[in-house]
C-alpha cells in the first residue's frame, strides 16, 4: 500500500464516520424517531450502511451508490422526517468527483425524478424542493471537485513536459562536452602513444570513465523526448555550490554549505545542482527566510542534497503558484534518475527539500 492510497483511504474513512455522526445525530433528534428498539437500531445500521457506502466509492463507485439509494429509500420508508433518501445527495457528490457526467447526470435525475413522491405521501412543496435542490447541489459540487481535480492533473502534467524538455536540453550540453572530451584524448593519446605511453595511458583511461558516463548519459536522455537540444556547452555541477552560495548571499539569504566530495555522473551532478538552485529560489520567491543550509551526504546506498530554510511556520501542503510547478519540476528531474524528492514545512518552521539518488542507478552499463 503506497503512502498515497493510504492517504486516500484515510480521508474517505473520515468522510463517512462524519456523514454516519450527521445521519445518527438527525436521527436521534427529528421528529419521528422510530420507536421500537429494533426499528431504531435498523435505522441506525442503515444510516451506517449509507455513510459507509463513501468507502469503496473510489474502487466501485457504481455499486456504492446504488447501496447508498437502497439504504435511502429504507431510511425514507423507517422515517420520512429524517429527509429525501436520508444523505444520499452527499454520496452523490462522492459518486460525481469519481464519474463523468454521462454516468453521474443519469443518478442525478433518477434521485430527482423520485422527489415528487415526497408529495403523495401528504408532504408539502417545501419537501419537493428539497428533494430536487439537495440533489441537484450534491452533483454540482461534485462535479466541481472532479472538473477541478482534473485541471490540477492537466497543469502537472504539463509542467513535467517542460521540465523534460529542458533536462534534454540541458543533458544534450553535457554529453557534446563529454564527447568533446573523449575526442580531445584520443588525439592526444594518438599523439604520444610510441613516445610517451604513460600519458596515452592516461589519455585512454580518461575516455573509458568519459566514456561511461556517456553511456549514462544516453540511458537517461532515452526517458526524455524532446528535439529542443538547445546550445551546445557544459553546465554547472554540485562543485559550483560555493558561488551559487555567494550568488544568493548578495540577495540577503545567507546559505550554509555541508557538503562532502562525491563523483557522480554529470546527469546526477547536474539534476543535484538545479534542485539546490530552485529550492534557493523557491526560498528568496515564496518566503521570509533570511538563512538557509545545503547539505549534500554520500552513504553506500545513495546521494542526497537537502535544502532546509528558516523562515515561518506554515500549513502542511500550503504550496501554490511558481512554488509548486518548481517543486513538480524537481520531484520530475529526480523521477528521471531513478531517484525521489520530497518537499513541505518542517513542524518548527521553515521549508526543507531532500532528493536522494540511488547509487545503483548511477552505475554505467
Amino acid at each position: 500500500m503506497t503512502p498515497r492510497c493510504s492517504r486516500r483511504q484515510a480521508i474517505d474513512l473520515a468522510f463517512a464516520g462524519t456523514l454516519f455522526l450527521i445521519l445518527t445525530t438527525l436521527v436521534l433528534v427529528t421528529p419521528g424517531t422510530p420507536a421500537g428498539p429494533w426499528a431504531l437500531a435498523l435505522t441506525v445500521t442503515l444510516a451506517a450502511v449509507q455513510a459507509g457506502a463513501l468507502i469503496p466509492m473510489r474502487e466501485h463507485p457504481e455499486a456504492s451508490m446504488a447501496v447508498a439509494i437502497a439504504a435511502g429509500i429504507g431510511l425514507e420508508v423507517l422515517m420520512p422526517e429524517l429527509g429525501y433518501l436520508g444523505q444520499a445527495s452527499a454520496v452523490l457528490a462522492a459518486y460525481a468527483r469519481v464519474r463523468t457526467p454521462r454516468r453521474s447526470v443519469p443518478v442525478l435525475a433518477l434521485l430527482i425524478a423520485g422527489a415528487p413522491w415526497e408529495t403523495a405521501g401528504g408532504g408539502d412543496w417545501r419537501n419537493l424542493l428539497l428533494g430536487v435542490a439537495g440533489p441537484t447541489i450534491g452533483w454540482s459540487l461534485g462535479e466541481l471537485g472532479r472538473t477541478r481535480a482534473l485541471r490540477r492533473e492537466d497543469e502537472r502534467r504539463a509542467i513535467a513536459a517542460q521540465e523534460r524538455t529542458r533536462i534534454a536540453r540541458e543533458l544534450h550540453d553535457v554529453l557534446a562536452h563529454t564527447v568533446s572530451v573523449i575526442v580531445v584524448q584520443a588525439q592526444a593519446a594518438e599523439d604520444v602513444f610510441d613516445r610517451r605511453p604513460d600519458q596515452a595511458r592516461k589519455a585512454l583511461t580518461t575516455i573509458g570513465t568519459a566514456a561511461r558516463s556517456t553511456l549514462q548519459e544516453l540511458r537517461v536522455l532515452l526517458h526524455t523526448l524532446s528535439e529542443d537540444t538547445g546550445e551546445l556547452g557544459p553546465q554547472p555541477g554540485l562543485d559550483r555550490l560555493a558561488a551559487l552560495a555567494e550568488s544568493m548571499d548578495a540577495t540577503g539569504l545567507r546559505v550554509e554549505l555541508e557538503t562532502v566530495k562525491v563523483s557522480v555522473p554529470a546527469a546526477v551532478d547536474l539534476s543535484a545542482y538545479r534542485i539546490v538552485q530552485e529550492s534557493l529560489t523557491n526560498t528568496l520567491r515564496h518566503s521570509h527566510a533570511t538563512r538557509a543550509r545545503v547539505t549534500v551526504t554520500c552513504s553506500p546506498a545513495e546521494v542526497s542534497v537537502e535544502i532546509r530554510d528558516d523562515g515561518p511556520a506554515r500549513p502542511a501542503g500550503r504550496v501554490s503558484g511558481s512554488g509548486q510547478r518548481g517543486i513538480v519540476g524537481m520531484q520530475e528531474r529526480a523521477r528521471l534518475l531513478g531517484g525521489t524528492l520530497d518537499a513541505g514545512p518542517t513542524p518548527g518552521g521553515g521549508f526543507r527539500v531532500r532528493a536522494a539518488f540511488p547509487r545503483e542507478a548511477m552505475v554505467a552499463a
